[in-house]
């Protein structure tokens, strides 16, 4: 299936809130109203109370308690809470998935998140771009298993998801990847050209001229996320880490191996973003 066939496939799409669609249209828009913006997404009962509890969680460590969507705004900026909603809206964009573990595959994506956010700090990046990117960077696989699940499922059972390999494997199959999927609905949907180009350029970010950072903040996150999930040791970690891409980004490979926290911790509340 050509992408362009993929994307008018019905089912393949995730379904979102409408404000979710407005909150990306706000990256777009200087004068958007902060108050208003809030007074839509206090009127959507599941993302402001997933809202609320991922802002009371351990992960923003808030000095009170949260107990509205503008005292959420205050507390956390409204560049965080459109964060927060807009990844709320996204993990509940598929509610079931043929062949897939979506709680399995949600959790990987929180872990990226997470620790893309703990690299773009580290690295000096845009913090709020890299966790909205990191959540984002694999949902072409949801789009591809929904919209083509047959040839989606005979690649599973050669490798996972979440095998290295798998970027190859699709190429090869279709001629596409799930980051130029990912990318794709990024572009669709009108989010800011630099959330699209660093889905589209994370699975190499050494081979785009000019290297973007937050493309390499992503390729390190899942690297780090993938060894989570497939149960590397530190000797199987220290082997497979991407050291040409963190020398390119200012960090330590050694601070990826040693200093950054276990991913729990990194992650500790984030499950809220799954209802």
């Amino acid at each position: 299936m050509q992408l362009e066939e993929l994307f008018k496939h019905p089912q393949a799409l995730p379904a979102v809130p409408k404000i979710v669609h407005e909150l990306i249209d706000s990256f777009n828009n200087d004068d958007v109203s902060i108050d208003e913006i809030a007074r839509k997404i206090a009127a959507d009962p599941v993302l402001s109370a997933r809202l609320l509890r991922l802002g009371n969680s351990a992960y923003y460590h808030v000095s009170r308690s949260i107990g509205t969507v503008n005292d959420a705004v205050a507390m956390l900026g409204f560049v965080t809470v459109r964060t927060l909603v807009i990844s709320s809206g996204l993990t509940g964009g598929y509610k079931s998935m043929p062949g897939m573990d979506l709680a399995k595959f949600w959790r990987y994506s929180l872990h990226t998140a997470g620790t893309a956010r703990w690299l773009a700090r580290a690295a000096h990046q845009n913090i709020d771009l890299s966790f909205t990117v990191g959540l984002m960077h694999g949902i072409g696989q949801l789009v591809m298993h929904s919209g083509m699940p047959e040839p989606m499922l005979h690649l599973d059972r050669l490798a996972s998801p979440l095998d290295s390999r798998r970027f190859d494997m699709e190429r090869t199959s279709f001629g596409y990847t799930f980051a130029d999927v990912g990318a794709e609905l990024a572009r669709q949907w009108k989010f800011p050209a630099a959330f699209s180009e660093a889905i589209k350029r994370f699975p190499a970010p050494l081979n785009h001229e000019p290297f973007d950072p937050v493309a390499g903040v992503i390729h390190l996150a899942a690297w780090r996320a993938r060894a989570e999930h497939n149960g590397l040791n530190a000797e199987e970690m220290a082997a497979t880490l991407p050291a040409p891409v963190c020398t390119k980004l200012g960090l330590n490979p050694e601070t990826l191996l040693a200093e950054m926290p276990p991913l729990s911790e990194l992650c500790e509340g984030l499950e809220a973003l799954l209802g």
